[in-house]
């Protein structure tokens, strides 16, 4: 049996990095993943959407879109909801 490392899957199937399809895939998985962390921190908090939405002013309704797919979050939405929202910080780091 010959097994694939994910790498090689993910080559395979979108391309290889840089790639117009790979690079969507691998921004979509960094939407997603914002979007777990922001769940996790919230659930942390023991916050329900609602009250998460009341603190930054936005409906339960966003927030659940968030937590779910984390695109379409424009950075001041992501400082609101991490620093004005869950007391914490954002760090944001930039590859070359």
């Amino acid at each position: 049996m010959d097994t694939k490392s994910w790498t090689e899957i993910k080559d395979e199937v979108y391309g290889k990095k840089g790639t117009e399809r790979r690079d969507e895939l691998e921004r979509e998985f960094e939407s997603f993943k914002i979007g777990l962390l922001l769940k996790k921190a919230r659930e942390e908090k023991k916050m329900t959407q609602q009250q998460l939405g009341n603190i930054v002013d936005k409906q339960r309704t966003y927030i659940s879109r968030v937590e779910n797919n984390g695109s379409n979050l424009t950075l001041k939405t992501l400082f609101d909801i991490v620093e004005k929202g869950l007391g914490g910080k954002v760090k944001i780091s930039i590859e070359l």
